[in-house]
């Protein structure tokens, strides 16, 4: 009967030992976290109280994602900061991303 070496000593390695994606997975997820990502989850967050109470579906943050992509990330502390200050965080927002869009017939955009 030949010998091998892994005859005696197979079982006593793998017991010892984890598989590699449980340290991968850990440290993905610690890398994923950005300043960028934190500030769409929060601006998720705020403007999904409202349209939850208002009966809307909830923002994705996929759509959020979308919808602030051209905007660089020290604008997105400038927005947040702006629509803290505003008695009303949704129309605030809305209304910073397209001012244009909300503009009367006088010409004059209305003050949130």
């Amino acid at each position: 009967m030949p010998r091998t070496k892994l005859r005696f000593g197979a079982g006593v390695y793998n017991i010892a030992m984890r598989h590699i994606s449980t340290h991968i997975k850990r440290a993905v997820q610690n890398v994923r976290q950005t300043e960028r990502g934190e500030l769409l989850k929060y601006f998720c967050d705020e403007l999904n109280k409202s349209r939850v109470r208002d009966g809307l579906a909830p923002i994705s943050m996929g759509r959020m994602g979308k919808t602030l992509e051209k905007i660089p990330t020290k604008d997105l502390y400038y927005l947040k900061r702006v629509c803290d200050d505003a008695k009303n965080f949704s129309k605030k927002f809305w209304y910073e991303l397209n001012p244009e869009k909300y503009k009367g017939s006088s010409g004059q955009a209305p003050r949130y």
